[in-house]
């Protein structure tokens, strides 16, 4: 997800992403050595991880039918996706522990200095920084219709636009809706500035392919602020990484969204314009300003602190938590270690207590029968990803 995206490549009709590639994500610890079989070890600068072969099943919708893929990676048998302990010594003097956390930053990764900003990567900045200082006005703007705006527009783009549209439908085809619907949904999603929703979708299922391991767009390992945000301001290492966004053929090749990827700029200021029509300078602020900059944070810790705080009850391999805070604040993308575990499931708050209301919209489409094929996992599945303790 970049706020500005380069011109697109010809991709290959996929209907979803690519299975995830096998993979080796160092910095986990596993259970003592007798327990596995065909264990290696492996340093890394003052970490000695032993790896073991597992089986992970994984479940991915294609075509509006949910089939089961076995697939064998090389990962770490984990009760909870935590670091080597490390030395107090080693620790200061190699790596850096995320405050609060057990994650360690291995692979510590600068991208506001020290390298060649391109045109993309500036306009981006230019974006986030321009919409962060319109927000200086808003003790002086302040009126309750203004705050009304921003919160409607919150629920909108945040909710509607984002968690509904851009991430469980269009990223996961959690489920289906009719065309006009799909359509004015992900229309929301591109007013919540966070780019055009071929980009987005093309980089969240990278995430995923990719999770916690070298060629994830956005990993802890290389530090919270780049996994929160600075991520998005290095293009060129997010090709090198992941290549070209060949994995969105199931969009590109709608026109719809085809037009919202080259005319994507015009809409947000279209928007601009009608609220400055209805109540000046306040709705601006407010309405554009507070609004975007709010619903952008507690989208980018889905991506941080959600692989940083939090308890794990899945057995997924990577660093996904479950946050209750960040649930209440991103209508329920918080469960993310559900997420991570059964990515294909429309309902993310699997509990009774895991407030969901991304989920809850969905289920009332549902029920009107506006949405069909809803995913959800199955108990067999849940009990192969179950950890002994949870």
């Amino acid at each position: 997800m970049v706020l500005l995206s380069p011109p697109p490549s010809k991709s290959k009709p996929y209907p979803f992403s690519p299975l995830p590639q096998a993979v080796h994500r160092p910095g986990r610890s596993t259970f003592p050595a007798q327990t596995t079989k065909n264990v290696n070890s492996l340093s890394y600068t003052s970490i000695t991880t032993k790896i073991g072969e597992v089986n992970k099943w994984n479940c991915y919708g294609l075509e509006g039918k949910v089939r089961f893929s076995r697939r064998v990676m090389l990962m770490p048998i984990v009760s909870a996706a935590v670091t080597q302990p490390v030395s107090e010594n080693e620790r200061e003097s190699n790596f850096k522990r995320i405050l609060l956390s057990d994650v360690v930053v291995t692979r510590p990764r600068e991208v506001l200095w020290g390298r060649k900003w391109n045109s993309v990567d500036m306009a981006s900045a230019a974006v986030v920084v321009s919409m962060h200082l319109l927000c200086l006005f808003a003790p002086f703007t302040f009126n309750y219709a203004a705050l009304g705006i921003a919160f409607g527009l919150y629920i909108i783009t945040g909710l509607l636009g984002i968690t509904l549209s851009f991430h469980r439908n269009l990223s996961h085809r959690s489920f289906k809706l009719p065309k006009w619907l799909e359509y004015f949904f992900a229309y929301c999603g591109a007013q919540a500035l966070q780019g055009h929703p071929i980009d987005w979708v093309s980089t969240h299922r990278y995430h995923h392919q990719f999770c916690d391991s070298e060629k994830d767009p956005h990993s802890p390992y290389e530090g919270f602020w780049f996994s929160h945000m600075s991520w998005m301001f290095d293009t060129n290492t997010l090709t090198e990484r992941c290549g070209k966004s060949n994995n969105v053929g199931d969009l590109e090749k709608q026109g719809f969204y085809q037009f919202i990827r080259d005319t994507y700029v015009i809409h947000p200021v279209a928007l601009a314009a009608l609220l400055y029509a209805m109540g000046g300078f306040p709705y601006i602020v407010w309405g554009m300003g507070v609004r975007i900059v709010w619903v952008y944070h507690i989208t980018w810790l889905v991506n941080s602190a959600c692989h940083v705080w939090g308890k794990q009850a899945w057995n997924t391999g990577d660093l996904s938590r479950n946050n209750w805070w960040v649930a209440l604040l991103a209508f329920g993308e918080g469960w993310h270690n559900n997420h991570h575990a059964f990515e294909y499931s429309a309902r993310h708050g699997l509990k009774w207590w895991q407030l969901d209301m991304t989920w809850y919209v969905v289920r009332f489409l549902q029920v009107i029968g506006l949405a069909t094929d809803v995913k959800l996992p199955t108990d067999t599945h849940k009990q192969r990803l179950a950890l002994a303790d949870s």
